[in-house]
């Protein structure tokens, strides 16, 4: 890294060498089959048998944002939500009432998925395939969100501001290794093989205090420094409350570099956009970071990915 990570907020700088470097070092292609699942062949019977075993009180905490249909600074492509049947359309008895939802999901306002066709790099997707032959206007023939199905395993919730004592992180602050490990014995957790590991920095808490902000422009997630300690503990899935990427980015020339070694790299698929609030409460009041995580997303052949409710169980 190019410089000590006091210099900036969101640093240190990364040449795009050095990022070159790091997808090298925390990159798992041809490791499973099948591929477009990545890294969630890693959880097994066994997994989902042992994450089952940490269901104690029987609390159920989801944690998708309600549907966004206003505009503001972080939802630039607002959802849509309008009736399309007022009960005045068919026979009188009984009424019927329609509606109808829609969303481009990628972005910071709706929770979603990100399947392994969300990134490419260089062209090319986890595995080697090239995006372009890949991808098409019926959607992608590789690691779209159907491959993956759904995922039960054990959830690790890596609470940044309630371990450093604070209120929430500030827009554009860096999360490094350090702050995991630092985390993690402040909170009595570690993440393991298999584990979703989900990173709270307090966006919403913030947002409701503060008001909402341009997160591409600065929100805070993690550095790239930080990706090989979790490519180590064999990781199944990463989500936060932001995008996961500490922004601006510290990479230079790449916007999303977290994105970028997560799915391209290790194969390993994304949540964004969680409330992880109602976690953080329900967390702290049992005394405990880990718990039970089921992430079922819309069977969309050909999707990239798809807006989800991750419904954790303590």
């Amino acid at each position: 890294m190019s410089s000590n990570p006091t210099d900036a907020p969101n640093g240190p700088h990364v040449s795009r060498r050095e990022f070159d470097a790091l997808f090298e070092t925390v990159r798992t292609w041809g490791r499973w089959a099948p591929e477009g699942r990545g890294a969630w062949n890693r959880v097994t019977a066994d997994h989902v048998r042992r994450a089952a075993a940490l269901v104690r009180s029987g609390t159920v905490v989801p944690m998708a944002r309600p549907w966004d249909t206003t505009p503001g600074p972080d939802n630039g492509r607002p959802a849509l939500h309008y009736m399309s049947d007022l009960g005045d359309v068919v026979a009188p008895e009984p009424s019927a009432h329609k509606d109808f939802i829609g969303a481009d999901y990628h972005g910071k306002a709706v929770s979603h998925l990100d399947a392994l066709s969300h990134i490419a790099y260089r062209g090319r997707f986890y595995g080697g395939g090239t995006a372009r032959e890949l991808v098409g206007a019926a959607g992608t023939r590789f690691g779209d969100v159907a491959a993956l199905g759904s995922l039960v395993t054990r959830g690790v919730l890596l609470d940044l501001p309630a371990a450093s004592g604070t209120t929430w992180l500030e827009p554009g602050q860096a999360v490094h290794a350090a702050d995991i490990l630092a985390a993690e014995t402040a909170l009595g957790v570690e993440t393991g093989e298999g584990d979703a590991v989900l990173l709270r920095t307090g966006r919403f808490r913030r947002r409701r205090e503060l008001g909402a902000w341009d997160l591409d422009a600065a929100s805070a997630g993690l550095h790239v420094e930080a990706m090989p300690l979790l490519a180590e503990r064999g990781i199944a899935l990463l989500g936060s409350d932001g995008d996961s990427d500490v922004r601006p980015s510290p990479v230079e020339g790449l916007h999303s570099p977290v994105h970028t070694l997560a799915i391209a790299a290790m194969g390993v698929p994304l949540l964004d956009n969680l409330d992880l609030e109602a976690l953080s409460a329900a967390c702290a009041e049992a005394g405990r970071y880990a718990f039970l995580l089921l992430v079922a997303p819309l069977n969309v052949p050909g999707g990239t990915g798809s807006p989800v409710n991750p419904i954790a169980v303590l």
